[in-house]
Parts: C-alpha cells; sequence; structure tokens
C-alpha cells in the first residue's frame, strides 16, 4: 500500500477526506464563536460592574 492509495482509499478518499475537512471547519467556527461570546460575555459584566461603582 503506497501513500496515492491510501487518501484515495478505493474512490472513496474525497467523501472520507470531506468529510474530515468539513467537521474541522466546523471545529474551528465553534471554537471562534465560543471565544466571541465568551469575550461579549465579559465585556457586558465589566460595564455593569463599572456601572455599579458609579452609584
Amino acid at each position: 500500500m503506497n501513500w496515492g492509495e491510501f487518501f484515495a482509499m478505493k474512490g472513496y478518499g474525497l467523501y472520507v477526506w470531506g468529510s474530515f475537512g468539513v467537521a474541522l471547519l466546523i471545529f474551528i467556527v465553534e471554537i471562534a464563536l465560543v471565544r466571541h461570546r465568551r469575550a461579549i460575555a465579559l465585556q457586558q459584566l465589566r460595564l455593569l460592574r463599572d456601572a455599579g461603582e458609579e452609584e
């Protein structure tokens, strides 16, 4: 077995590697969205804390 056969996977390589690629893309997007939502939540908490200190 050589690398070409491994990546081709008897004609199903495009489906298999494409599926892995899509899954990886989804994981990366999910991580980015979670980090963004966390940053927004922390910013909102800081604003609430600062507003409470002014009163």
